[in-house]
């Protein structure tokens, strides 16, 4: 196989690795937002001991979005690193003397679910959001 080919084969997961890469900037986003709204909501508490409760319940809301969006930015991560270790994986199947198809469709596989598995996560986190959203109520 010439290094043609497996620059040709290696083109598709490389692509993925870029949108990959464009998911991790939206979560890193979205969790910074996150934070960011968590830390003025602490301030609140310190300022409006009447509104305690509700300030509370909101920061657990926000808690577990957090970790949903960081359960979402570690799935995404362990896929670019399965997809980049297919990449490899195409060309040392190519120069050296050993057989690694069935290591590249798992490692392929893998960073499927992982994906998968991201966007699950991005989705709940979403919904979570969705529900906690308070517009034109009374504050």
């Amino acid at each position: 196989m010439d290094v043609a080919h497996v620059i040709q084969s290696s083109l598709a997961p490389v692509f993925l690795i870029s949108g990959v890469g464009v998911m991790l900037g939206v979560l890193t986003n979205r969790l910074a937002r996150i934070v960011d709204r968590a830390r003025a909501m602490e301030e609140q508490i310190e300022k409006e001991a009447q509104r305690v409760a509700d300030l509370d319940e909101r920061l657990r809301v926000l808690a577990r979005r957090a970790r949903y969006i960081s359960s979402a930015i570690t799935m995404c991560a362990v896929s670019a690193l399965l997809i980049a270790l297919v990449v490899v994986s195409l060309f040392a199947n190519a120069f050296l003397a050993v057989e690694l198809s069935a290591v590249i469709a798992i490692l392929f596989v893998a960073a499927m679910i992982a994906l998968t598995v991201a966007f699950l996560a991005f989705l709940i986190e979403v919904r979570i959001a969705t529900a906690a959203i308070r517009i034109g109520q009374p504050r």
